[in-house]
């Protein structure tokens, strides 16, 4: 493990494997190196690219300053990509891809950019309202369950998680579901800055993946300008790595 510091002096930790050009890849809602699906993924894709996996500001072994504002997630990325050699392929999922599009829309460097499922999906208003007054009261165990419940997980499943040895985990990094929150706006489309987005981008999603996510991936790719579109046949949110990587190596290999 090592760390780079971000312009607020957060330190962002992050593992390297593999060689070739650079490749961040960028985790979605409770996940990080630690948990989620981006080390399956790194190592279908050490052969060809030096990956760097990091933990978002508030997970893991990454520190968090207060107070929060996706800008700060994006000097995250800038800092991270610097250090990465000055620039980098990006793959980013769910409210990563999100992020991701966000930063590279403020000019970080991507070389090109890779985005499965940002879940631009429609207004969430009461989401974002009563995830704050959960968080504020401290109820964190709470405000995981709303998230869960949000993206559409049974409410038996929710409670067997509850008393599983995952859900302290759950409710440590519970406060960055806002930073979520927060990287998907009012959870429309963010048109104006999709329009800024001026390197490749490849906009991916499953084929089995609720219709909300499918067409927020088509509205994304519609948006920026001359952004590829992909849908994974048999595959969902929880995409299977084996499906994806050859679809990166692709891509990210058009440079060559």
């Amino acid at each position: 493990m090592q760390t780079v510091t971000s312009a607020d002096g957060t330190a962002i930790a992050f593992t390297r494997a593999g060689t070739g050009p650079a490749l961040v890849l960028v985790d979605g809602a409770m996940c990080y190196r630690g948990m989620g699906p981006m080390g399956d993924l790194a190592e279908r894709l050490t052969d060809h690219f030096t990956v760097y996996t990091y933990d978002r500001r508030g997970r893991g072994e990454s520190g968090d300053t207060l107070p929060f504002a996706v800008e700060r997630e994006i000097e995250d990325l800038e800092a991270l990509v610097a250090y990465a050699g000055g620039s980098a392929y990006g793959y980013a999922m769910s409210s990563g891809a999100a992020l991701s599009m966000r930063a590279a829309a403020a000019g970080v460097p991507w070389r090109r950019l890779a985005l499965y499922e940002p879940p631009f999906t429609g207004p969430k208003q009461d989401y974002t309202r009563e995830l704050a007054e959960l968080l504020a009261a401290g109820r964190r165990g709470d405000a995981v369950a709303l998230f869960m419940t949000v993206v559409g997980t049974p409410p038996q499943a929710i409670a067997g998680m509850r008393g599983a040895p995952v859900w302290p985990i759950f409710e440590a990094i519970a406060p960055t579901l806002a930073y979520d929150d927060a990287a998907l706006g009012d959870g429309s489309v963010p048109r104006d800055e999709s329009a800024m987005v001026k390197v490749p981008t490849i906009v991916i999603d499953g084929g089995d993946s609720p219709s909300t996510l499918r067409d927020a991936a088509a509205a994304v790719a519609e948006a920026i300008p001359d952004a590829q579109r992909q849908t994974l046949a048999g595959q969902t949110h929880h995409v299977s790595p084996d499906a994806l990587a050859p679809v990166l190596i692709d891509f990210f290999s058009a440079d060559d």
